[in-house]
């Protein structure tokens, strides 16, 4: 784990420095480089670091990097793009340059110092969360040593009591992202229902978070018929995990509920070998809600919070749920299943009916659903359905505080009409337009009339290209910091 912590000034410790390039009325100016470090790099390069950098492309557009080597150090001069970044573009500035300078090279990278003349909270915390995000690297599984990487990262500014609070935010909000990252890359030969529900546990009790595994027998107990249908296929059986924070003084109560398929064939409708690739990833929503109520234990918020992790393996075999069956939900609601490849939706209603027995005063899902939200929204900007309109800016202001890109879809009577069924009480689809409209249909009918929000993050969660800011290849951890944000925001 990379450490992040504050400073008051520039540690000569550092083996890497990165200094911010602000515009400015008739020439761009540096921010953070205190002007003794810039006269002992004149001395020994003859220029100063600003002209140093210009003569090498430096610019004060957003995310513009240029690597000076001083000596044994590297001074990085990032561009800002506005005199005064907000955080996300302060965010994501940090990280281009941070991922300028782990991305290779021969010299070793130990520890890297942000001075880009912060002085607000905000941009302290944004600042420390791209340097972790873009750091991340996830450890393979391989036989071989690994190299050492990044140790240490150093926030510059005054080291009053709500900077140490900012740094504290980043520090949990990126370590809870990278969980959930490190949990969607492991393969899914190695993580299992059982295995997921094991690391589930062992990351809960540290914080004080209280866990509760529905093994297979106690699902059969307790009716939930949606877990018991998708996991039917697999010889590697489903689990429900229930984890509580719940600390003194608390005003509000969220349950968070979070799809974990952790590998989807798509059942007995088997998906083409192609889009199969990534299905280790269908476990996203789980690690994601995993992770956030982790994170709001460790930073002690006073919010509630009760995170159920739906598990499932959907495998083809001849115990494998059928197109046409008829399954119960837990809450008793009989549902005609259109597509075992529709799954998540059916793990969902178990878990959300669960869920909403507690009376919870918001009621959160989030999920890898369907691939119709990727056709309306793309891979990189995420659905968000709800309730109500409350609710739902509730959810989008959370989206923005933590710099994550979240759209509102409706639920309409069209996609209500498409779930009428001949043979259940509901059917669990059946359009292909406006499918995500649908799924988001289907899951509000488990909600108990709760204040709801459902997030369908498919696309977003994996990235199948090139790392690039604040993105690795693989798992991305989208929807962590939302509901973190989300959390602190309710806690306060």
């Amino acid at each position: 784990m990379i450490e992040l912590d504050l400073a008051g000034r520039l540690s000569s410790q550092a083996d890497t420095t990165v200094v911010g390039l602000r515009p400015g009325g008739d020439a761009p100016t540096l921010s953070g480089w205190p002007k003794d470090q810039d006269k002992s790099f004149a001395k020994r390069h003859g220029q100063s670091l600003l002209q140093a950098a210009r003569l090498i492309g430096a610019s004060a557009d957003q995310g513009v990097v240029r690597v000076i080597p001083d000596g044994d150090r590297r001074r990085v001069v990032v561009g800002l793009g506005q005199s005064q970044p907000d955080p996300e573009s302060l965010r994501q500035a940090v990280a281009s340059a941070v991922r300028g300078v782990t991305g290779g090279g021969d010299r070793p990278l130990r520890h890297i110092a942000l001075s880009l003349g912060l002085d607000d909270p905000a941009s302290i915390r944004a600042a420390g969360e791209g340097a972790l995000l873009a750091a991340y690297r996830f450890t393979p599984v391989s036989a071989a040593a690994q190299p050492a990487g990044l140790e240490r990262v150093t926030v510059v500014a005054a080291p009053n009591a709500s900077a140490r609070r900012a740094v504290e935010l980043a520090r949990a909000t990126a370590t809870a992202v990278n969980r959930a990252r490190d949990l969607v890359n492991r393969p899914p030969n190695l993580l299992a229902p059982a295995d997921l529900a094991e690391r589930a546990t062992a990351l809960a009790r540290p914080a004080k978070v209280k866990v509760e595994v529905l093994d297979q027998p106690a699902l059969v107990r307790g009716g939930y018929g949606g877990l018991l249908a998708v996991g039917g296929g697999s010889d590697r059986p489903p689990r429900l995990v229930k984890l509580s924070w719940a600390p003194r003084g608390a005003q509000a109560h969220v349950a968070l509920v979070g799809k974990g398929i952790t590998f989807d064939s798509g059942g007995l409708d088997l998906k083409p070998p192609a889009a199969m690739a990534t299905m280790a990833s269908d476990m996203a929503g789980a690690a994601v809600c995993l992770a956030a109520i982790v994170a709001a234990a460790e930073l002690d918020l006073k919010v509630t919070v009760t995170a159920w992790l739906a598990l499932a393996e959907n495998l083809p075999s001849g115990t494998a749920y059928r197109p046409s069956d008829v399954i119960t939900i837990h809450d008793g609601t009989t549902v005609e299943n259109y597509n075992t490849d529709a799954e998540g939706r059916l793990v969902l209603a178990d878990a959300l009916s669960r869920a909403g027995q507690d009376k919870p005063d918001l009621l959160v899902d989030i999920a890898t659903l369907t691939g119709a939200k990727m056709i309306a929204l793309g891979n990189s900007t995420n659905a968000v359905f709800a309730s109500d309109d409350a609710t739902a800016d509730q959810l989008l202001a959370a989206a923005r505080d933590a710099g994550e890109a979240f759209w509102r879809l409706p639920i309409t009577a069209e996609a209500r009409q498409a779930l009428k069924s001949q043979v259940a009480d509901i059917k669990s689809g059946g359009r292909r337009e406006g499918g995500a409209l649908v799924a988001a249909a289907f899951l509000q009918r488990f909600t108990a009339g709760l204040p709801w929000a459902h997030l369908d993050i498919a696309g977003a969660a994996f990235n199948t290209g090139e790392a690039h800011d604040l993105l690795p290849a693989g798992g991305t951890g989208t929807g962590v910091r939302t509901l973190i944000a989300l959390l602190t925001a309710l806690a306060a």
